[in-house]
């Protein structure tokens, strides 16, 4: 973090001349509980210590400047509806701006430079920590007041309405209100929350990046949530939360296949939520797997949203006796989430990386989780 922080602050101060107030935001890994958020659900998130840095000043005027140093890119923009600028990365900082005006806060010109740590496409929500960065620090230059839910909402109506991604609430949630060792259950239906601690003894995390790289907008992603609401109208149901596999299989012959495919996943998978945080408060971390198992088991087949890569992690840690994997993120790419056992750690990243390479011709990408704090004023 304090390499990223100088490389913010030094960029700042070579663009505009001066210095910036700096403030970071979280990316996310989620235990269990995918593609839920958005059907009112349960989710198991926490905050991880990698995201993005921004250092923002305002400028007395009406425009904002705005440079991403990771591409090396820069870009200015106006802060009304029409003035949405080209560049795509750009959406998410002018969407920030819009919805926070549209709630009556106030926003005024600024400049300012980002850069981040959290890897792109790889499941850990990049982008809800570039929308939560901006949420919480123009919150705090321009005194709006706003909590943090509602900057988390104001988040999550930017990927809708700027960046064409229809997504839940559970990644600006767990950007915004991460807190260092705890996972956080959010319902995502009440907004109801509570922080878990999360120290599971004799087990680690560890993420596998296939490097495949994922895209939520314009993919699938937005497919399958229409289909969850074509299921939860023939239920009578503003959303799937609550509905059980009876009541499906009573509306079987009214939805296609495919629809009834991504309820059933959807249904179990509220229920499997529920069993993983109640065998972690047992300290059963052999339960805990099998339930990311199931879960990663009904991201490929039945809400297909996985991909061979990733099946194949998921296949390898099987095979070297890890307790519990699962595809992680929106799907279509991205990282694979293991719980292992502290002994089998070494030799099961080893053996993936090397059969991963030999298939895929490139090794899986490891990282190592800590949980961290939310969006915050550094």
């Amino acid at each position: 973090m304090n390499t990223l922080i100088e490389k913010v602050r030094s960029g700042f101060a070579e663009r505009y001349g001066a210095d910036g107030q700096l403030f970071a935001a979280p990316g996310r890994i989620n235990l269990i509980g995918e593609h839920t958020d958005y059907n009112g659900g349960y989710v198991l998130p926490g905050a991880v210590d990698r995201g993005i840095v921004a250092a923002i000043r305002p400028n007395g005027t009406d425009r904002v400047r705005l440079a991403a140093l990771d591409p090396g890119e820069t870009c200015t923009f106006g802060l009304k509806e029409e003035e949405k600028p080209e560049a795509s990365w750009a959406h998410y900082v002018f969407g920030v701006c819009r919805e926070t005006i549209k709630r009556g806060g106030r926003v005024e010109g600024f400049d300012a430079c980002f850069a981040g740590d959290v890897p792109l496409g790889a499941g850990m929500s990049s982008s809800a920590a570039l929308e939560s960065v901006f949420a919480f620090a123009l919150n705090d230059l321009f005194g709006n007041g706003f909590d943090r839910f509602e900057l988390a909402r104001i988040g999550q109506a930017t990927e809708h309405n700027y960046c064409g991604c229809r997504c839940g609430i559970m990644d600006q949630f767990a950007s915004v209100f991460g807190r260092r060792g705890c996972l956080m259950r959010l319902d995502c239906r009440s907004m109801e929350f509570v922080y878990v601690p999360f120290d599971p003894a004799g087990y680690r995390l560890v993420l596998l990046d296939s490097r495949v790289k994922h895209r939520l907008v314009g993919s699938p992603y937005n497919d399958r949530r229409r289909s969850c609401e074509r299921v939860a109208a023939a239920l009578g149901r503003e959303l799937l939360r609550g509905a059980t596999m009876e009541e499906l299989e009573a509306v079987r012959p009214r939805i296609s296949s495919e629809d009834y495919r991504r309820a059933r996943y959807v249904i179990g998978e509220e229920r499997r939520v529920l069993a993983f945080c109640e065998a972690l408060e047992r300290g059963d971390g052999e339960t805990a797997g099998a339930a990311m198992y199931a879960t990663h088991h009904g991201l490929s087949q039945d809400y297909e949203v996985s991909c061979e890569e990733l099946d194949f992690l998921v296949e390898t840690a099987a095979s070297c006796g890890v307790s519990g994997s699962r595809m992680m993120g929106g799907g279509f790419g991205g990282c694979t989430i293991n719980l292992v056992r502290e002994e089998l750690c070494d030799r099961f990243v080893q053996t993936a990386c090397d059969r991963f390479a030999e298939r895929y011709g490139h090794a899986p990408q490891v990282y190592d989780v800590t949980i961290s704090d939310g969006a915050r004023r550094l």
